[in-house]
């Protein structure tokens, strides 16, 4: 896909803005779609097995099914659907989306359909999750990629905060299969802004499709990162009710509060965190893996404590989501290939270390406790971190790459905004 500028002279800089800005919004909204939708099982579990005859971990299977097809299929479709026109593509996965949501919602479906409905929407947002990054920055200059990918995050991070909850409360008061009818709603709005919107052109001639200054080593760095810190945080918060109970102490309705104080820190994070990802690459991804370290720590030494633990409970919630964020968005810098697969790549790293993350705590929770879960999860966030302080990357000038991917952006740069000024950017 290529920028407005070039392949639409017809449009005005205003008709530009609003066309571009129309496209990410389309895309955030599909962001917070496929989350609630892949998260909405954990709200409505019970009433899920009640309707449909089946035991709470069948049900479950639905949520843990879905992050194991995302981790199988990703790069292999990402790979396999480079060259076809985004806009294609995304109407293609949208549609998807709203045909498995609308299909869980019929009455007469029973556990095996479901089963199928909720396989297909996996398969979806594997895809969705590996395009939908470059799509949004390739109507940018690339020195605007962290901040759209911010914005995109933003998307993702409310699913936790409104759309799950807000899922949960409709399933109690019309039954669980309503929000499902409504998610298959918004993915409509989401397809047709899309279709209506994005023009249609070969992925491979935007500068989104590579990265900007691609270095094989930082990108196995940022990766590395990504799951050991995705095990970590997972290794503990699997088992945060387990813990806020029988080590803090709170009754059910004061987990849900903090739960919720939880999310809305983690949308504060992302927020926050988003426009510095381009003025601060590095610091945007080490700073929230350092806190998150010092709150998984902190809960394990004082989390008998309510005040503390909610403190650290926020400061948790606000390294989690800009972690991840950060993660995508030097992925996108430093991609050695297609910024597809190696968006894809992070996204692999990401749901193993949930998965990973789930087993190691119950091992924890086994043998030592629900605090030496945290202790766990905090020794794991330790090894990213130094994972990421040994791969620091070596300075070097981008412009004088010879990497085809770094010539492709810089040819992008040049018939676009002219020749550059100044000295090369270093990585």
């Amino acid at each position: 896909m290529t920028d407005y500028r070039s392949t639409s002279p017809e449009y005005t800089a205003r008709g530009v803005a609003w066309r571009r800005g129309g496209v990410v919004a389309a895309l955030m909204l599909g962001a917070f779609t496929f989350n609630t939708t892949e998260n909405l099982p954990v709200g409505v579990l019970p009433l899920m097995a009640d309707d449909l005859g089946v035991s709470l971990p069948s049900v479950g299977l639905l949520v843990t099914g879905y992050a194991l097809t995302v981790v199988v299929v990703s790069l292999p479709l990402a790979h396999a659907t480079r060259a076809i026109p985004r806009r294609h593509l995304l109407t293609v996965l949208l549609g998807l989306l709203t045909a498995a949501s609308w299909a869980s919602a019929l009455e007469f479906v029973s556990y095996g359909p479901l089963l199928a409905a909720r396989a297909t929407t996996a398969l979806a947002q594997a895809l969705f999750w590996s395009v939908m990054g470059p799509v949004a920055v390739g109507l940018y200059p690339p020195e605007r990629r962290g901040r759209i990918i911010g914005l995109l995050s933003v998307g993702g991070s409310l699913a936790t905060v409104l759309g799950v909850p807000a899922g949960t409360w409709l399933g109690g008061h019309a039954g669980w299969r309503t929000p499902f009818a409504v998610l298959g709603a918004l993915a409509v709005v989401s397809l047709i802004a899309i279709v209506v919107l994005l023009p249609t052109s070969r992925p491979q001639e935007s500068h989104s499709a590579y990265g900007v200054t691609p270095d094989r080593r930082r990108f196995l760095v940022v990766v590395a990162t990504t799951a050991l810190s995705v095990t970590g945080v997972f290794t503990a918060f699997t088992y945060v009710a387990t813990f806020l109970d029988e080590v803090s102490g709170f009754d059910e309705d004061a987990v849900s509060a903090v739960l919720l104080a939880f999310g809305a820190a983690g949308l504060a994070g992302v927020t926050v965190t988003g426009p510095l990802l381009d003025r601060f690459p590095r610091a945007t991804l080490a700073v929230p893996v350092t806190t998150q370290l010092f709150a998984l720590l902190g809960l394990y030494a004082t989390g008998q404590n309510k005040v503390a633990c909610v403190a650290l409970l926020m400061l948790l919630g606000a390294s989690v989501g800009p972690a991840f964020m950060a993660s995508q968005s030097q992925v996108l810098q430093v991609a050695p290939g297609r910024t597809e697969s190696a968006l894809a790549a992070n996204s692999v790293a990401f749901n193993v270390g949930v998965a990973l993350g789930a087993l190691l705590g119950g091992a924890a929770l086994t043998g030592f406790g629900v605090r030496g879960a945290f202790l766990v999860g905090g020794l794991l966030t330790a090894g990213a971190l130094a994972v990421l302080s040994y791969g620091r990357p070596r300075l070097r000038k981008s412009c004088g790459s010879d990497e085809p991917a770094a010539a492709t952006v810089r040819t992008w740069i040049r018939k676009t905004h002219g020749s550059p000024r100044g000295n090369c950017s270093e990585t």
